[in-house]
């Protein structure tokens, strides 16, 4: 029987089908990893992907991600993150999943809009293409339209970035009401794609009570059987637990899911993440994944880097604490990349960087709640909670010589403190939580005052940053006088104060080319003290860690080290 062209298909065409392939679009010239959920959510579905993603890239193959997020929300811009961990930024001004930030670490590589759907901006695609009548007519269904657009929203990415592999990320768990036609339409684009082409990969959890003491694999199982019974045949399960796999264990998984023992590997609780592509890679995994479907070419997967890199984190010559000052801080994926950041510069200055925890919503006596901290960190926010313990906690920083380093709202809070305890304006404040103060050293910037929406209307993305020379930005920098880095905000250090705050010794070392619009603040006379605008902590990356982030921990050793 003649394979049918799905790509003829067109809505004209009176089929039932709808066509989801764009034009241009080769079929099976990409292949294709779907990374799929069972048990229990946050178990670590996107770090696998960027893993195996890893390990591709380093064999030689082009190697893309893409993330499926089942809620309504258009982007993950106004979502708290208490709920749902960090907002990362892309370069493009996309807000999205902190498994994208995963992503382009593991990857090194800078990821687009093209590379998240939520069900709000597929939903809102589709009714904005209905309105427009481009489905000619067409009832508009969850099978094919719906379905479709999510394939062709694959398809799309493939083609434009001319991809090897791509791998594709089903938030959530099998189950869920709200992933269920992303579920739906993976089963259709294997059969699609050729099934040769599309391997799944099944991420499953295997309990170990404590009571018990041994593995138990039934909840595993029964996940497999409802992702199954969905019509999705997992090719490879990975099973993650807090101790290796037991050889029984994987041939229960192996024979309640019709997949081959070899191909059921184990991912047990390690150290840190950038250990498990190395982990992986001892199991076979990419091996395995290249196997399967089929890649023809096996170039160099040295990943010496990567090891030397895990060497450090895991067998560091000293430790240093670094303090945490926000109103996030019971969940600590709320703070994702900044941990990241710290990981990275710990390692590159052969230190393990311990965490303080301030909740500056609680902050009484700043100096009794950064004692043992030789550094401080204040991380980006918005709202009034928490503001005065912030501003606290940099006051002290600055008093006291301790390195600081504020980020986005910390860069706000430094310019209040100094405005308040140096220029002597005791009421100064931002507009955002004290809209008659008078005193406004923080204020919206231009274009913002008749925003009315969250979603998507602050300063986002990729800006370039001037950067001033002779002054220590330009210095950790290299000596480089434009930088792009990436942003989130909607207030500025009003322009008006600038000249009064550098008239007492505060530097603005980096501002917007062209623009009256600060972005980078230090102090001079200080060990450290910096603060930015922007958000450094998306683009550092384990093995080109962000400077200001290594400076920071390079500034606490030294500080630990004259007994501080």
């Amino acid at each position: 029987m003649k394979e049918k062209d799905f790509s003829k298909i067109s809505a004209r065409s009176g089929e039932e089908g709808f066509s989801s392939f764009p034009p241009g679009y080769e079929p099976r010239k990409t292949r294709y990893i779907v990374v799929m959920g069972t048990v229990i959510s946050g178990l670590g579905k996107g770090i696998a992907a960027a893993s195996l993603g890893y390990l591709l890239k380093k064999r030689g193959y082009k190697v893309s991600a893409m993330k499926f997020d089942g809620y309504l929300n258009v982007d993950a811009g106004t979502l708290n993150p208490f709920r749902h961990g960090e907002v990362f930024v892309l370069d493009d001004g996309t807000e999205c999943d902190m498994d994208l930030g995963t992503y382009e670490r593991f990857l090194d590589q800078n990821f687009s809009k093209d590379n998240y759907l939520t069900g709000g901006k597929l939903f809102n695609r589709i009714i904005q293409k209905e309105r427009a009548g481009e489905y000619l007519g067409r009832d508009v269904q969850f099978i094919p339209h719906v379905t479709g657009e999510i394939k062709r929203f694959i398809r799309e990415l493939a083609l434009k970035k001319q991809l090897d592999v791509l791998i594709i990320e089903v938030g959530g768990t099998v189950g869920d009401i709200e992933n269920s036609y992303f579920i739906e339409a993976m089963r259709q684009f294997a059969s699609e794609e050729g099934k040769q082409n599309v391997l799944f990969l099944t991420l499953t959890y295997i309990i170990q009570p404590s009571s018990l003491g041994e593995q138990k694999s039934k909840a595993a199982q029964l996940g497999i059987k409802l992702l199954m019974g969905l019509g999705i045949q997992p090719d490879v399960i990975v099973c993650r637990s807090e101790n290796p796999l037991s050889r029984k264990i994987r041939e229960k998984i192996s024979i309640y899911s019709n997949v081959p023992v070899e191909n059921v590997f184990s991912s047990p609780n390690l150290r840190t993440i950038y250990e498990l592509p190395i982990f992986f890679k001892n199991e076979g995994l990419d091996k395995k994944v290249v196997e399967i479907l089929g890649l023809g070419r096996n170039e160099s997967d040295e990943v010496a880097e990567l090891e030397e890199f895990v060497k450090r984190i895991k067998e560091p010559e000293e430790e240093v604490t670094v303090a945490i000052a926000g109103k996030y801080t019971l969940l600590n994926d709320s703070y994702a990349s900044i941990l990241k950041a710290l990981e990275h510069a710990g390692a590159a200055n052969n230190v393990h960087v311990n965490v303080k925890w301030v909740e500056t919503t609680e902050v009484g006596d700043p100096g009794k709640e950064l004692a043992g901290a030789h550094a401080l960190i204040v991380p980006g926010g918005y709202g009034k909670r928490g503001v005065e313990g912030k501003i606290e906690c940099v006051r002290h920083a600055r008093e006291n010589n301790v390195p600081f380093l504020g980020l986005c709202y910390g860069f706000q809070m430094a310019v209040i403190e100094y405005a308040r305890n140096v220029l002597g304006l005791e009421e100064a404040h931002t507009t955002e939580v004290d809209p008659s103060t008078p005193h406004p050293v923080i204020c919206l910037l231009p274009g913002q005052e008749k925003v009315e929406r969250l979603g998507a209307s602050n300063r986002l993305g990729g800006r370039d940053v001037q950067v001033i020379p002779g002054t220590r930005a330009w210095e950790l920098y290299g000596r480089k006088t434009i930088v792009r880095e990436r942003f989130r905000h909607r207030f500025e250090a009003n322009p008006e104060y600038v000249p009064m705050l550098e008239e007492k010794g505060l530097v603005f070392s980096g501002k917007a080319p062209g623009e009256n619009v600060m972005q980078i603040l230090e102090l001079p006379d200080h060990p450290f003290f910096m603060a930015t605008q922007f958000h450094p902590e998306y683009t550092s990356r384990p093995l080109r860690p962000h400077p200001l982030f290594k400076a920071l921990v390079k500034a606490a050793l030294e500080k630990k080290r004259r007994g501080e």
